[in-house]
């Protein structure tokens, strides 16, 4: 498997438990009842270290579809190189210390980080069109 792929897999496990931190407090905040229910009253607001947790979980989704977009351009294209690969373990990094730059309120250290993860992946995609002319 390329560093690529491998940081793509591990991204998508991140997001798995970002979701279950999420869930778990969300679930703490507004009850099992609230939380198995469907929602026909509308979207349950949450506050706090939920709040946060759902925030940066739903960021992390957004800066992934960015992420797969790259890995697989870089990976069908045969445009794989120390820079991407240096990219994606960057982005995967990123990632990893935007969580607690969320949950703890880093300002502007949240943003760098984030600008960090979507520098790396515009890189990609950018060293894989470069390569392939």
């Amino acid at each position: 498997m390329t560093p690529e792929l491998t940081a793509l897999a591990l991204a998508g496990l991140l997001q798995t438990g970002q979701f279950a931190a999420y869930s778990i407090m969300a679930q703490r905040q507004v009850g099992r009842r609230a939380a198995m229910s469907p929602r026909d009253g509308g979207q349950v607001q949450l506050t706090g270290m939920a709040g946060r947790l759902q925030r940066a979980f739903n960021n992390h989704f957004e800066g992934l579809i960015m992420f797969t977009l790259a890995v697989v351009v870089v990976t069908l294209g045969q445009a794989g190189s120390t820079l991407t690969a240096i990219c994606a373990w960057a982005y995967l990094a990123a990632r990893i210390l935007y969580i607690p730059a969320y949950l703890l309120g880093w300002v502007p250290g949240r943003s760098i980080i984030w600008i960090t993860g979507f520098a790396a992946t515009v890189l990609m995609i950018l060293s894989a069109l470069i390569s392939s002319s």
